[in-house]
């Protein structure tokens, strides 16, 4: 299994925060540390399928030793996260949609109901 270096911090009076240091813009939070570690779970594999899905380049993962001169580390933690092939897997599911809307994410995903669900989804689900 391939595993990518996260950087854990946390401030007094926030949550526990995660990013990828080889994956831009793969961030994730969480209130308690077992939380924060889960997130980080979906968030790789979500951000995983997605580059893969845009037909963008996924960064090999560093090692620990390559990330011990970088700037952006600075104090946080360092945990290894397994980018988990199950959650990279797309499954089938069957939604009752009204019409209305049906025609309204149609127009708005060109053709692609599928990537507009997930990503409206994601957005809902992060907020």
């Amino acid at each position: 299994m391939v595993s990518y270096v996260a950087y854990l911090r946390k401030d007094k009076n926030s949550d526990y925060g995660i990013e990828f240091p080889d994956l831009p813009g793969c961030i994730s939070a969480g209130r308690s540390l077992e939380e924060a570690k889960a997130m980080a779970v979906e968030a790789l594999a979500g951000h995983v399928a997605l580059l893969r899905q845009e037909g963008m380049p996924v960064a090999d993962p560093s090692t620990l030793d390559q990330l011990a001169d970088d700037p952006n580390r600075m104090d946080a933690v360092l945990l290894l996260v397994d980018l988990d092939p199950n959650l990279l897997k797309s499954e089938r599911v069957n939604v009752m949609i009204p019409r209305h809307l049906l025609g309204r994410i149609d127009a708005a995903s060109h053709g692609n109901r599928s990537r507009f669900l997930v990503e409206a989804a994601e957005q809902k689900l992060a907020g």
